[in-house]
């Protein structure tokens, strides 16, 4: 009694059993293509999330860059306008002859009739 013995067994062939049979083999390929619909479903879902995490990655970058853009372009603007007030009132002082005459003066030594001009050291 060491060996144990196998024993032959016939399948029976019924309808039941081939139905069942077959039911498993229907299922069997139902779950096969439900898990081939998923990993394609999955596949599409991972390349879109790439695509839009893309998309907006590269959109953050381009609006900081236009955010720089915008920050340096605002102070060349103070800058400009600073200059020109400075410009604008150089303008009226350039209305004054008395301004005109004094920067005459200065700059090309002109001076009134018996007048004797000395330029000592940065006089402005």
């Amino acid at each position: 009694m060491s060996a144990v013995r196998k024993k032959n067994v016939t399948q029976l062939q019924s309808t039941y059993i081939e139905k069942y049979k077959q039911e498993e083999a229907n299922s069997s390929m139902k779950r096969r293509g439900l898990v081939r619909r998923l990993i394609a479903f999955s596949i599409l879902a991972a390349i879109i999330s790439y695509a839009l995490v893309s998309t907006i990655l590269s959109q953050h970058k381009t609006l900081d860059n236009k955010l720089n853009q915008k920050e340096k372009l605002h102070e060349e603007l103070v800058t400009l306008k600073d200059e020109q007030v400075l410009l604008e009132e150089e303008i009226v002082k350039l209305n004054n002859d008395e301004y005109i005459e004094k920067i005459i003066r200065r700059d090309y030594f002109l001076s009134k009739e018996g007048e004797i001009i000395f330029k000592v050291g940065d006089g402005s």
